[in-house]
């Protein structure tokens, strides 16, 4: 009998093509888990010295509101002393306002008590401090600080960096984006709906608002070197892989690859495999000489919002910590008549791709390519520095006539 004819494509058909990475859902408690203030406590012994001020409405309110206003340089004892002996509060005159006579209000007014704790805690920390919020640094808007870099050693260079950034913009208005609610959530959502005057849309900001906001501040440490930060994905507490967090070549890290890979495995399976709330997660550390510490920076979600670096988030969620069984004996056991099946699981353990910048790569060449570009300036300023100074005092000659404009314009409907 002649053989059918059958078509390999009907036998073996082709995979649907990814519309989205495949991702397991993401809870907003996880997106909590990973925030600093949640986790720094347990980890605080191998992690940089940091202090931590909790932040009121009104802080974040300022941090929300649009423009750059920042709190008079006056000493704030001062004030506060002058406020509680008059009900009338004596603004301080910004530059911009001083030519007009008008007064503009200090906006440190409704938070004084974290204006001075800031003032005290870059006091305490030897008077340069780095800061951040719950999950983010302002990286992206260095370019607007006098120092070109996140060293920060007065109040109103932290405030400056923040209300300058989209990444705080993010840990303030959207970090719950895309994530699922825990079990409980909806229940809750069903009592919060039993308002009806309230709407649907409001439930989102009210739990952003509902969210511990801190911020934190960590204390400068100078000879520390972006070479030596590396970033970790773990999974279902495997750590898969590992890669440099500053995206240039480093030809003394192929030296020290095995050193560090080894270093680091051992400090996630000692500190942080068994102990941290969820399985899956992402965090970095710093290794400085001689290498012989690991400290950890942070510790961030397993989401799409997390950069992978030199990896994908596709090649991450597809590798398989089957095939990376292991490399590493950390503790041999010599007495082959007592091992056990957790001494085997203990002696071999999975060992995560390393993945380092090589000189070849395009990412080698990105010295002078400043990171976070597409954050630091609006459009029309950086079509204006194209066409040299020229442009750029035509730009700043506009933008005053329409300052000016809109000022005339307030006045005349005052």
């Amino acid at each position: 009998m002649p053989a059918a004819d059958v078509d390999c494509e009907d036998l073996f058909p082709s995979p649907e093509p990814l519309t989205e990475l495949p991702f397991p859902p993401i809870t907003k408690s996880h997106i909590l888990n990973c925030s600093f203030n949640s986790w720094y406590s347990s980890y605080r012994r191998f992690t940089p010295k940091a202090r931590l001020i909790p932040l009121s409405s009104s802080f974040l309110d300022y941090l929300r509101a649009d423009g750059i206003v920042l709190p008079s340089e006056d000493d704030i004892n001062q004030r506060a002393s002058n406020e509680s002996d008059s009900d009338t509060f004596s603004y301080p005159v910004s530059p911009a306002s001083s030519e007009t006579g008008d007064e503009e209000p200090d906006p440190s007014a409704a938070w004084l008590d974290i204006h001075q704790k800031v003032k005290d805690t870059i006091a305490e920390l030897d008077g340069s401090v780095v800061p951040k919020l719950n999950w983010s640094a302002p990286k992206d808007a260095t370019w607007i600080s006098a120092t070109n870099s996140m060293e920060c050693s007065t109040p109103n260079d932290i405030y400056l960096l923040l209300k300058s950034s989209d990444f705080i913009n993010h840990d303030l208005e959207h970090a719950f984006d895309d994530c699922e609610s825990d079990s409980g959530d909806d229940a809750q959502s069903s009592d919060d709906l039993a308002d009806p005057t309230e709407s649907e849309s409001a439930h989102p900001a009210r739990e952003l608002r509902n969210i511990p906001y801190h911020l934190v501040l960590r204390k400068t440490i100078p000879s520390m070197t972006t070479s030596l930060e590396f970033r970790c994905f773990v999974r279902a507490r495997r750590l898969l892989c590992i890669c440099q967090r500053d995206l240039n070549h480093y030809s003394f890290l192929d030296t020290l690859s095995t050193t560090l890979l080894k270093l680091i495995q051992q400090f996630f399976q000692s500190s942080l495999q068994k102990s941290f709330r969820d399985d899956s997660f992402v965090f970095d550390v710093y290794v400085p000489p001689p290498h012989g510490k690991v400290w950890l920076i942070d510790i961030n979600p397993w989401a799409p919002r997390t950069d992978p670096l030199l990896f994908s988030w596709l090649e991450i969620l597809e590798m398989n910590a089957g095939d990376q069984v292991g490399a590493f004996n950390d503790q041999e056991n010599t007495d082959g008549d007592n091992e056990t099946d957790d001494d085997v699981s203990e002696e071999y353990t999975f060992e995560p791709e390393f993945r380092l910048v090589k000189r070849d790569d395009p990412e080698a060449y990105g010295f002078s390519t400043p990171q976070y570009s597409a954050h630091k300036l609006p459009k029309d300023v950086v079509d204006a520095s194209a066409d040299g100074g020229t442009g750029l005092r035509d730009f700043m000659g506009q933008w005053r006539e329409i300052l000016a404009r809109q000022k005339s314009e307030e006045d005349a409907e005052d």
